[in-house]
């Protein structure tokens, strides 16, 4: 069985047989922000599902599409949508995207997600950059993995969400006149919501918002060297909270609400990250 260093040399061919773009930078979308950047002029666009070796989203909210073009006056790779652990995806896979932006020439990224608030000052559309976060997944994409040429087998995280790109974010966020989170991620296997208790242990570990994804691809990326923008969008207050249940189909309308926001702010700020 090939092992992921001859699947991304396979998958990397594929793409460079149709495609000379080498981009600088590498964005993921989340859950229903598949219609962020709009205006990027595609060079070239794959499914998911006719890249070798990439897994296939199961999830309503993800197009499931890499998207190779330019805007903001830098070549980009655009990630609409991601796949889950909790699809029963092996996180070997999880991760994949991102070994492969790296591959591809990317040497920053943006990640995007939609999560819900534990941080009762935050409100459903609220849009909240990463300054840390908390793996409770219980899992880790770097254990028994074959580290790659020249990286860290033990890579430091004290500033995994690059400082630089926070402030620039922060920056970009007075010139929209837009309210801005800051906050700790806490990542949680999923598919299941958090019970209120979990909540409460959240909060009281620092968590500001809990997601089901994102933390696996920063672990790589921060392996892999990459420069780190972490952006949440707070689709719904977590459980225990409200009285409401919580829904998919509530995180997905909220999300796709919030996407023209969260649009302006990446828009602003990708054309002055270094």
């Amino acid at each position: 069985m090939a092992n992921w260093r001859e699947k991304l040399s396979e998958t990397l061919s594929y793409i460079r047989e149709r495609s000379g773009l080498i981009p600088s930078l590498g964005i993921v979308l989340g859950s229903g922000l598949g219609s962020c950047l709009p205006d990027i002029r595609e060079e070239n666009s794959f499914l998911f599902s006719e890249l070798p070796h990439f897994a296939r989203p199961t999830v309503a909210g993800h197009q499931g599409r890499l998207v190779l073009g330019r805007a903001f006056n830098r070549d980009i790779a655009l990630m609409r949508g991601r796949v889950h652990y909790y699809e029963g995806h092996p996180l070997e896979d999880v991760v994949y995207p991102v070994r492969l932006l790296k591959g591809l020439g990317a040497e920053a990224l943006v990640v995007t997600n939609a999560c819900g608030a534990v941080n009762e000052s935050f409100s459903p559309g609220d849009i909240m950059v990463i300054k840390d976060h908390i793996n409770f997944m219980g899992v880790n994409p770097l254990a028994g993995q074959a580290v790659p040429e020249g990286a860290e087998r033990f890579p430091d995280m004290t500033h995994c969400y690059d400082e630089e790109y926070i402030r620039l974010t922060r920056n970009a966020a007075q010139v929209l006149d837009m309210v801005l989170r800051e906050g700790v991620l806490m990542a949680f296997n999923g598919p299941n919501y958090e019970t209120p208790a979990e909540i409460i242990m959240a909060r009281n570990m620092g968590a500001d918002a809990v997601t089901m994804s994102t933390v696996p691809e920063v672990i790589v990326a921060r392996q892999l060297e990459m420069r780190i923008l972490g952006l949440s969008c707070i689709t719904n207050m977590a459980a225990g909270i409200l009285e409401t249940p919580l829904e998919h189909e509530d995180v997905l309308r909220v999300a796709g609400e919030a996407a023209r926001k969260l649009d302006s702010l990446i828009s602003t700020v990708i054309p002055h990250l270094p």
